[in-house]
């Protein structure tokens, strides 16, 4: 594939006509906060929190949950769904509104960020045990939509003890919230950038980093002291602002520590948190990037929404990146947001859901030795995603 390169002068361009042609846009990943059919998302009333346990409608679960099955937020309902990863949907769970990303500790606890709270549900038993409200102020009414009050990123402790919760507020900088996972508390609050789409933990547990979208940041917490550093990642600048595309979205933590954020299918950045200095490297998907992971063999896995431009920019694709810096690139067929990858390294799965316009209700399977992908239907607009 040919790859063009663009200057930052042109990329910025390309940016102002865009967002001069879609007068709604806020943040540089949607025209409005509505529904792909452009209708706007209605507010809902808050669901209390709940000890209680809260499933969908369908059959008892039989037995343990099999290691393997897939567990997907539903970012379009109020439910998690479980996905046997050969046939489709198994069973979902009724959790909070609008859930966008969710993460499995060793003990087999889901915690799933929705608009409303921070749902625990137990995987095995396949039941919502708790929802724990959020401490941060003016989130606003419980609403859906890519720019929707309460909970983005999520991640677990390495000691599994605490559970670290994105919190959006509209119009204004987000929260990080401390969940002690032994009592379901929140202890602490933590105030951090615009919008934080991911959340992830360092290696040994000693650092919390949030990926601030719209500040074009990174947001560094130290674990024990909830003290602040802010390490701007903008590799084409921030001209444009809240209308610029070209903004952190997810990160990965590799083995060494770094923190890799791709962008465009053109430039990885590489930060030390540490020192706040980052090297780029060069990607070559040429396409709008999202939700990345790293591979057990440390193979980087960063999903391609689609083009910007579409006359100039690749439509979306799984990048395939080995530690040496050598790349596939995988075609897909239509958006896609996050992806985990199987415990065997060998299979992606790459969810639908997509925070954008064209978003789609399931799984794209891609087996990374050959290529070759095939769709699974997974629950209503899928964004987070684990492998159980």
């Amino acid at each position: 594939m040919t790859r063009r390169t663009l200057t930052h002068r042109a990329r910025l361009s390309r940016t102002a006509a865009l967002a001069l042609a879609s007068a709604a846009l806020l943040a540089g990943c949607s025209t409005a906060a509505d529904g792909a059919d452009g209708a706007s998302e209605a507010a809902e009333a808050p669901a209390s929190a709940s000890s209680s346990p809260v499933r969908s409608p369908g059959p008892e679960p039989s037995g343990r949950t099999p290691d393997g099955t897939l567990l997907v937020a539903d970012f379009g309902a109020d439910t998690v769904t479980f996905v046997d990863p050969e046939k489709g949907p198994v069973d979902s769970v009724k959790v909070g509104a609008h859930p966008y990303g969710l993460v499995v500790g060793e003990d087999g606890r889901a915690w799933v960020a929705t608009a409303e709270g921070v749902a625990v549900v137990d995987t095995d038993r396949r039941e919502r045990l708790d929802l724990i409200a959020y401490e941060t102020d003016d989130l606003g009414p419980v609403t859906g939509g890519e720019y929707r009050g309460g909970g983005m990123g999520i991640a677990i402790a390495p000691d599994g003890e605490h559970v670290y919760v994105g919190v959006n507020v509209p119009g204004g900088n987000g929260t990080v919230e401390t969940i002690d996972t032994k009592t379901r508390k929140v202890t602490e609050t933590t105030d951090v950038g615009r919008r934080p789409f991911d959340v992830d933990v360092s290696r040994d547990g000693r650092e919390v980093y949030a990926t601030d979208h719209d500040s074009f940041d990174v947001t560094v917490v130290d674990a024990r002291t909830h003290d602040t550093r802010r390490i701007e990642v903008a590799p084409y600048g921030t001209e444009g602002g809240l209308g610029s595309w070209l903004k952190p979205h997810y990160a990965a933590v590799r083995a060494d520590g770094k923190l890799l954020f791709p962008f465009e299918g053109e430039r990885l950045v590489v930060l030390d948190p540490k020192t706040g200095k980052s090297v780029i490297e060069k990607m070559t998907a040429n396409t709008h990037q999202h939700g990345v992971t790293i591979a057990p063999d440390g193979t980087l896995l960063a999903v391609g929404t689609g083009p910007i431009d579409p006359s100039q920019d690749e439509g979306p694709s799984l990048t395939v990146r080995s530690k040496d810096g050598e790349e596939k690139v995988i075609p897909l067929k239509g958006p896609h947001e996050d992806v985990a990858v199987s415990k065997d390294g060998r299979t992606a799965y790459v969810t639908g859901g997509f925070t954008r316009d064209g978003y789609w209700n399931g799984i794209t399977v891609v087996d990374l030795d050959s290529g070759d992908t095939h769709r699974l239907a997974a629950g209503a607009r899928p964004l987070g995603i684990a492998v159980l």
